[in-house]
């Protein structure tokens, strides 16, 4: 009788995707064999100037080479899709009102900056997570937005978190990340502590249930804790366990001590992850799940290259944490030039290069001057702050 009970437990394991099944040697020959094309086709971009992410900014500006007239201007500030912006003798002015003032002062930080630089222009500047601008709309509005898919025509810009302005994670980091050039240099000196033959060998995941899209993971985690140790966290919209996938919610982990894992798994959030950028900074390999949502600096990251994709329903993930595992050397040489390239064209000059190319090239589209706003304030430098 005990018989019947274990093989029909084991059918159930393999029915379930729960039974840990050795790959065969073709199909780790599959994957090596796509990681090896995929990095002799890929083109290392230059840092100068920051010209690895102008196709981005040409891409999104062209639904406008017809140019962005008055009226448009108009209707587009008349939506109410994001905060208006005017920029006159080199003096950044805005309506009163911000939803969210933390994330208008980080794109305002960004601005300010270049102010001296840039010419008279005006702009509508969405704060909100998501972008406001689908394709099906008879016409393109001039909406600046984070992040996209690629149903929407928002012009992406620098988020506002590599100032300040999210997420806040309680009690961690309560008004938000902090600083991209600091947080760099925290995770390259965690990166420093935690070196490849140091790290855990298991995939790591601390976040809260954004989406059920993530709820594999975490079960995958319970059933088979050696190979991800994955839990949710409580953020404001919890309320009972059944938030937390029927569990309590787990501790908040700060950013630098995920660089003692092997394996990161990125999600997206309401539209792309923020933490996305942090987790190639500890030199592990990153497990990005989807491909849907952008940021301006995500198309120069190369699957296979730089990271490892996951199907969005993880239904390839087991495999993918088998087979990186078994193929130790591989998966260290893919993290390493993850972390090379943020390195390397992801600084805090590069953010700023992007936000004057992408301002100067935008000015250009317009066919009028614009007059500023009496009932608009002008916006000044305030005192630098950070979180860390």
């Amino acid at each position: 009788m005990w018989r019947f009970w274990v093989c029909r437990a084991l059918i159930l394991l393999q029915v379930y995707g729960l039974c840990l099944v050795p790959a065969s040697g073709n199909q780790w020959k599959k994957l090596r064999d796509k990681i090896s094309s995929a990095v002799s086709g890929y083109i290392p971009c230059t840092s100068a100037n920051c010209s690895c992410h102008l196709s981005v900014l040409q891409d999104d500006l062209r639904p406008f080479k017809f140019k962005i007239s008055e009226e448009l201007m108009d209707a587009t500030t008349q939506r109410g899709v994001g905060t208006h912006y005017q920029i006159i003798g080199h003096k950044l002015y805005r309506e009163q009102n911000c939803m969210f003032p933390a994330r208008c002062s980080g794109v305002e930080h960004f601005i300010l900056q270049l102010i001296d630089r840039l010419p008279d222009m005006e702009m509508v500047v969405n704060v909100r997570d998501y972008p406001q601008v689908p394709k099906w709309m008879e016409s393109s509005l001039p909406v600046f937005s984070f992040s996209k898919t690629a149903d929407y025509l928002d012009i992406m810009y620098p988020a506002w978190t590599f100032w300040e302005g999210g997420p806040a994670v309680w009690p961690i980091y309560p008004t938000g990340l902090g600083r991209w050039d600091l947080m760099r240099t925290d995770l390259k000196k965690s990166a420093d502590q935690w070196p490849w033959k140091k790290k855990e060998t298991k995939g790591f995941f601390r976040g809260s249930r954004t989406s059920p899209e993530r709820d594999p993971l975490i079960l995958l985690s319970r059933e088979d804790p050696e190979l991800v140790d994955a839990e949710y966290t409580k953020n404001q919209a919890w309320k009972s366990e059944k938030d937390t996938l029927g569990r309590p919610p787990a501790k908040e982990i700060p950013l630098v001590d995920h660089c003692k894992y092997k394996y990161l798994f990125n999600f997206r959030g309401v539209a792309a992850s923020f933490r996305f950028k942090h987790l190639f900074l500890c030199g592990s390999l990153v497990f990005h799940v989807g491909d849907e949502w952008q940021e301006f600096f995500y198309p120069q990251l190369k699957p296979w290259v730089h990271y490892i994709p996951v199907q969005q329903d993880l239904s390839d993930v087991r495999g993918l944490l088998q087979f990186a595992k078994e193929n130790d050397s591989l998966a260290q040489e893919i993290a390493t030039r993850g972390k090379e390239f943020i390195i390397n064209h992801l600084r805090m000059q590069d953010v700023s290069c992007y936000w004057e190319k992408l301002l100067t090239e935008y000015s250009r589209l317009l066919t009028y001057k614009p007059k500023r706003r009496k009932n608009y304030n002008e916006v000044v430098h305030r005192p630098t702050k950070t979180e860390l």
